[in-house]
């Protein structure tokens, strides 16, 4: 039986590595649920979300973060925006056929991952990485080298659990400012490579941790939830409107009688009639949501 999304960090007493160990299932999930996407795009998607939550976790930050890929081929942009609460969406777009053994270079084509992060205080930081590995794993462990100088290792699984669409994921890094032997992180990256989807995607953390690990002490900390949320808002979608010329609202006004604003990540609608308008150009707040 699959768990509640969580995120588990986890400590080598004897080691200087550290590691992490997430579920995103529900997650994943629910950012799939207003999309018709193709089986190889959900998997991306996936793996995308298992990423950026392993990712968040290794930041000492509070704020955004956004892992996007993107690229020439028939999938344009798979994103992922997350924050340090573990509060995550994302959204995929694709044009043409997508074969369904289509691996990470078929979908992106010539192509790259950009990860942002924007702290609530401080500098935005953006690192580009070309897709080197055939993995969106290897090309992040690629990344941590680069821009960290930190061996890092990431483990991406998904599949099924129940006739449910299931992911999660382990992370294992070299403590920074520590000298971790290459041979003992090797040792242990090889432990975590033989963790099977099914063990990791359904079994409680401190199960899957001694299976993987029960000759090592580790520490295991508290874990933090992981969940979909959408930063969409009524408010925001009047801040957009407020930024377009009159003439142009005027028109489709005009046209449509109404402006209906639809989210990419949730689905939700937002509709805005001539007197909401008047309101927003007035500078008072929009009546009553009207979503659908």
């Amino acid at each position: 039986m699959a768990q509640h999304d969580q995120l588990h960090r986890y400590l080598f007493e004897n080691f200087a590595v550290r590691g992490e160990l997430v579920t995103v299932s529900e997650t994943w999930k629910q950012i799939m649920e207003n999309h018709d996407y193709p089986t190889p795009v959900k998997t991306i998607l996936g793996e995308l979300l298992v990423a950026t939550s392993l990712l968040t976790a290794t930041l000492k930050f509070d704020g955004d973060i956004t892992v996007q890929l993107q690229g020439d081929g028939p999938m344009s942009l798979a994103v992922i925006n997350g924050n340090n609460n573990q509060q995550m969406r994302g959204v995929a777009r694709f044009k043409g056929e997508i074969l369904a053994d289509a691996d990470l270079k078929a979908l992106v084509g010539n192509g790259y991952l950009v990860i942002t992060i924007t702290p609530a205080e401080g500098e935005r930081y953006q690192g580009v990485v070309g897709l080197e590995g055939d993995t969106l794993a290897a090309c992040l462990e690629d990344y941590f080298l680069r821009s960290e100088q930190l061996p890092t290792r990431l483990f991406i699984r998904t599949g099924d659990v129940d006739g449910q669409p299931a992911a999660g994921g382990m992370l294992l890094q070299v403590l920074p400012a520590q000298d971790a032997q290459a041979d003992d992180f090797n040792h242990l990256a090889a432990l975590t490579e033989t963790i099977k989807a099914e063990e990791l995607l359904t079994l409680p953390a401190n199960e899957v941790l001694w299976r993987l690990y029960h000759e090592e002490e580790v520490t295991l900390y508290d874990p933090q939830n992981v969940e979909f949320k959408c930063t969409c808002s009524r408010e925001r979608c009047a801040d957009a409107l407020r930024t377009l010329p009159d003439e142009e609202v005027n028109s489709i006004i005009a046209e449509e009688g109404e402006i209906d604003m639809n989210c990419d990540y949730c689905g939700n609608h937002y509709v805005f009639n001539a007197m909401d308008i008047a309101e927003i150009r007035n500078n008072a707040s929009p009546a009553d949501p009207q979503v659908h």
